[in-house]
């Protein structure tokens, strides 16, 4: 059984616990509070599981590997079926690119470590950060809202795949921001179709939230 170093509003482990679910794999968690008033992850302990000192983490075999999408991957080759990338190579094509605008453009500039670099070391106010936060939203989604096919029930075909692992928890975000995503329709169609799904409500922050 896999252990997953997990908190349960991190969009990162979020992914991480849909593609779990939908690989049909089970998995044990161990909570990592990145809560500002624990920010466990800055741990001595938790920097000897994960030097890097981020979420998630997951042990296989007694060895620990992070970022979530080299585990994903990972996750894709070991465990090929259910297919989380469609056949045809221009279709994963499209799936991948799609997948990393949300994991290397909007995200890593949205995360709560830049959050609050840029409230401790530039002094930003709430309504700062808002703007930083909402500009590359919607940069991001106007791209993925462009980018994304409308003749499949998901996004690159009839079952939900990389591309909804990783857009799901960045709507997520979004709506805890307060981003007005009506702009973006097709996306809003991807979330309720995913929301109707075992293997994402299972994932979501507040299914997985600690008592």
């Amino acid at each position: 059984m896999l252990k997953l170093y997990d908190y349960w509003r991190s969009s990162a482990c979020y992914r991480m616990r849909i593609a779990l679910n939908l690989k049909q794999v089970d998995y044990e968690t161990e909570e990592v509070s990145l809560h500002p008033d624990h920010l466990a992850q800055n741990s001595d302990a938790y920097r000897a599981i994960n030097p890097q000192m981020r979420v998630p983490s997951v042990e296989i075999n007694g060895q620990v590997f992070g970022q979530s999408m080299a585990l994903i991957e990972w996750l894709e080759e070991t465990i090929p079926t259910p297919a989380l990338l469609p056949s045809d190579p221009t279709q994963r094509l499209r799936a991948r690119a799609f997948a990393d605008i949300v994991a290397c453009d909007i995200h890593p500039l949205n995360n709560s470590s830049v959050l609050k670099y840029l409230r401790e070391e530039f002094a930003a106010d709430a309504g700062t950060v808002g703007v930083w936060y909402g500009t590359w939203v919607t940069r991001g989604f106007d791209a993925l809202e462009a980018l994304a096919p409308k003749e499949s029930l998901f996004l690159f075909g009839d079952a939900p795949g990389l591309a909804e692992i990783c857009l799901i928890p960045q709507i997520y975000n979004a709506q805890r921001f307060e981003i007005d995503l009506s702009a973006y329709p097709r996306l809003l169609e991807i979330e309720a179709a995913c929301a109707e799904l075992p293997a994402f409500a299972k994932a979501a922050p507040e299914a997985v939230k600690p008592a």
